[in-house]
Formats: structure tokens, sequence, C-alpha cells
């Protein structure tokens, strides 16, 4: 295939690394990393089926099974709101299973969302009561305007990030805010472990930001940054587990870690002690 270009300034790449049968390109000019993909239709299908939610190195041992702690993580964001705007009407993208949309619907928000998976969206609506359309942001549409919208761990997974956020930008008022949760392929951790960093997992996360990265991308679609932060996370000790098994699964320290994590329980909290997510909030000018 012809050498992709950036997707994010437009710049020669090149490839830099290769994990899970991908390669994965490192822009020539603004240093932006993404994954090359030769087959860009049904991607979202393919990639985020069922079993991404249960089970699949690359997603979750059982999505479910963190739903308290991703409840909590939205209220967590709610309150964060609260310093920058009253609540109004949220559109959540990539709701996954609602719970995240839920914490935010609790504290007072006009909550709506989207998520391609149709098991998902259905969970979110048959049990948790919300209002989830079964599509991607790309597909979406609505005459509605909404006062936020997040995008919590979902900008690393779009195939065309530049066409999403034009679809976003098209449904957000004027004066309105995104709310982003990534990774940041700059911080301390990712640097330290390079090749072996858990968040090289494609096909399905397909792009590794860094903070001006994506703020160079959203200045584009007339956004620029309010606040920012790096979120406090809680996760299972199955998921904490999984992710170690699969940065070191192909290195001679993978049966090491495969014994220590079979000493700790895995219904276990535990926290999220890397510096490598960040959180963004942008306002549109």
């Amino acid at each position: 295939m012809n050498n992709p270009v950036c997707p994010i300034c437009g710049s020669d790449s090149h490839r830099c690394l290769r994990k899970h049968g991908y390669w994965i390109r490192q822009c020539d000019s603004c240093g932006h990393q993404f994954a090359e993909l030769e087959q860009r239709n049904g991607h979202v299908d393919r990639t985020y089926g069922d079993h991404y939610f249960c089970g699949d190195p690359a997603g979750y041992p059982n999505y479910l099974d963190e739903g308290e702690l991703l409840l909590a993580h939205g209220r967590m964001y709610a309150r964060l709101m609260n310093r920058y705007m009253n609540p109004g009407s949220l559109l959540d993208v990539g709701s996954a299973a609602g719970f995240v949309l839920k914490g935010f619907e609790e504290m007072g928000w006009l909550a709506a969302g989207i998520e391609p998976n149709s098991t998902m969206a259905g969970h979110a609506r048959n049990h948790l009561g919300l209002d989830v359309e079964t599509c991607t942001l790309e597909e979406f549409r609505s005459s509605d305007q909404y006062d936020l919208i997040c995008m919590i761990q979902v900008v690393a997974h779009f195939v065309d990030p530049r066409r999403a956020f034009k679809a976003a930008a098209q449904i957000t008022k004027p004066g309105g805010f995104w709310l982003v949760e990534t990774w940041d392929r700059r911080s301390r951790m990712a640097r330290f472990l390079g090749k072996w960093w858990h968040e090289y997992s494609p096909p399905s996360v397909l792009h590794w930001f860094s903070r001006n990265g994506l703020a160079n991308l959203v200045s584009e679609f007339g956004f620029c940054e309010v606040a920012h932060g790096w979120p406090r996370k809680w996760i299972r000790a199955s998921h904490a587990k999984a992710i170690a098994r699969d940065a070191v699964a192909v290195t001679p320290s993978a049966g090491i870690v495969k014994l220590v994590g079979s000493m700790i329980p895995s219904r276990l909290v535990v926290p999220y002690v890397g510096d490598d997510a960040f959180w963004e909030l942008y306002r549109s000018q």
C-alpha cells in the first residue's frame, strides 16, 4: 500500500514498530502515531463486537463487571464539569453499556448517547433506562445540538478523527464544550515502556495522541482548551492483569506476570497508577 499520510497534519509518515500484526506509523513532522489499516470498511463492526467487551485481550475481560467503577467515573466528571458549566444537554460518544453516561444523568444532566455495539447499547437502554442510539458518531443524525459532547476513551478508536470531529462540531451548541479522555504517547509511562506500552494494541486502538497534537487538531474545528488534568481511575484486578499479560505476552517476563497475577483476586479493585491517561476540556469559539 502507499505510505499513508498523517491524519493530523497531512505530512509523510514512516513505520516505527509492529504490534499484533499491525504496523504503527509515526508522522515525520508532528510525531503523531497511528495504525496502518488495509481494510477500513467494516472496521468498527469487526473490532468492537461483543468479544471486545468480554474476553478480548485488546478489550475488556468483562466490561459489565466494572459497571460501578465506571458509574463513579461518570459522576467524577460530572462534578468536574460543575466548575465550568451548569448541567445541560449531553451526548456521550461511545457510551458502551452506559455506565459513565448514567453517572452524568444522576448528577442532573439531560443525557443521551451513541454506541456502535448493539448489545452494549441495548444494555444502556434496557437496564439503565438511557437514551442510547446504536450507531457511530459519523452515522449519527440529529436536529439537536448539545451543550457538552463527551468522548471518554473513544478518540483513539476513531478510524478517521477528522471526520469524527467534524461530525461532533456540527452538533455542538455555539460556546459548547467537548470533554475528552484519552492516552498520552508522550507520558512518562509510555516512554518508559516503549513498544511494550499496553496501549499499543491495534486494531482496537488506532491513534496515539499527545496533548499538543490533540489540541492542534480540535483547534481546526474551532475549539480551544479550557482545562486539562489526569483522571483518577479504578479498575478490577482482572482488568489490570489482562493489561499486564498483553503487554508482556512475548517477553521473558510473561511467566512471572502470570504467576504473580494468579495470586491477586480478580474482583479486587485497584487504582490505575499510570500517568498515561489525560483529560481535556475544550470550548467552541
